[in-house]
């Protein structure tokens, strides 16, 4: 009782221009950016400012060039499921439809919250230098005007009109990496709440099954609900391939982004709004994180409690014979179906892992000597340039 999916005719799976160009757009900012961070490879402070965003624009090329590769099994996930809501209305059972309807209002209100969070972010960085031309301009102080990204482009961007193609063009570049950053972001947690709706409509099936029906009637529910779980199962499995690079490279970068931004927050210690910018860009980058572990998470449960669902119907009023395949159907159940490239499992666990900033900040802190100069200021070396 297997079940295979065919694409649907109307998928736009085709490779168009303006995702390439946008990938390569993203791209063109890696080459200023790397060069901002070695230039003031000998001041830590501003070497890990533009780390940071080195980073985050990194994992959004992995996330590009990810989207480019799998765009056709992207659009057969989202025919898939459109589908599946389809048929899951026309059911008598209403709380079939309550699961998928359900889940289709959450997964949109949590796609468009997150697309408004970090367009939010990226409209933050962007206004940042223009208040503070004004501030001063009003203020009738001396002000040296700033790009919104710390970056090294290859020709005077400190005066006009330097100065305004500098700022449109990392302006276009925040565009690019917002809106990829989240559609992806916001495509897999679509994904992931719908898998758990259908999850739960499985279990309902089958606690709702009358196991004392003739065994022909008996024969056909079961087979539905055997392609019902095979079809869900396929479904997580492309949704794990599909998305193998992205959680590589999120928990991957993640974990260096939390280094980087932890010595910031040390190093500024004393000033408020330093403070205020970091804490929000952490935020941000564990948000995207949490994204991928809450979806992970929450399939995995629900796989797991299809098991539940069969040990709390009626299964004792079956045929020795439909006893056996639902044998098949517990231990398939009982696998783990998880979401995860190599050791990086997407899991609360593993955010819990990371979020933990006191293991971040001894392991930060642990190859870092400290000495006192002849003031008694503390002054901190690390330790290979001590050797």
């Amino acid at each position: 009782m297997g079940h295979s999916q065919e694409p649907d005719s109307s998928v736009g799976g085709a490779l168009s221009l303006k995702h390439v160009v946008s990938l390569l757009f993203a791209a063109s900012a890696q080459y200023p950016l790397i060069h901002n961070v070695v230039y003031h490879r000998n001041d830590m402070e501003l070497a890990t400012a533009g780390l940071s965003v080195l980073l985050t624009n990194l994992l959004t090329l992995f996330k590009i060039a990810t989207f480019l590769v799998y765009k056709q099994d992207f659009w057969r996930m989202i025919w898939s499921f459109r589908r599946m809501h389809q048929q899951s209305s026309g059911r008598n059972a209403g709380d079939g439809r309550a699961y998928v309807a359900e889940a289709n209002k959450v997964a949109s209100l949590l796609g468009r919250a997150y697309c408004f969070s970090c367009a939010a972010t990226g409209l933050y960085f962007m206004v940042s230098p223009i208040l503070k031309v004004i501030a001063n301009s009003w203020l009738g102080t001396t002000y040296v005007r700033e790009l919104p990204m710390p970056l090294r482009l290859p020709f005077n961007y400190v005066d006009s009109p330097g100065y305004e193609i500098g700022f449109v063009y990392i302006l276009l570049v925040t565009i690019v990496v917002v809106t990829y950053a989240s559609a992806v972001d916001g495509l897999f947690i679509s994904f992931a709440i719908n898998l758990r709706a259908h999850f739960q409509t499985l279990q309902r099936d089958i606690k709702d099954t009358d196991f004392a029906l003739p065994e022909q009637e008996m024969q056909e529910a079961l087979k539905a609900v055997v392609n019902y779980h095979v079809q869900l199962l396929a479904l997580s499995k492309r949704l794990r391939v599909m998305y193998m690079p992205i959680v590589f490279g999120q928990f991957f970068i993640t974990s260096l982004q939390v280094g980087v931004i932890i010595y910031q927050l040390v190093a500024n210690m004393d000033s408020v709004m330093a403070l205020l910018v970091y804490l929000s860009f952490l935020g941000s980058i564990m948000l995207q994180l949490f994204i991928y572990c809450y979806g992970g998470e929450i399939i995995k449960v629900e796989s797991h409690r299809v098991d539940v669902s069969v040990q709390l119907s009626n299964w004792y009023q079956a045929s020795p014979k439909l006893r056996r395949s639902l044998t098949f159907i517990i231990q398939r159940a009982q696998r783990d179906l998880l979401i995860k490239a190599g050791f990086y499992e997407a899991s609360l666990g593993n955010f819990l892992a990371v979020l933990n900033l006191k293991t971040l900040i001894r392991s930060y802190q642990s190859p870092l000597v400290p000495l006192t100069d002849m003031s008694g200021c503390l002054i901190v070396y690390n330790s290979d340039q001590i050797d």
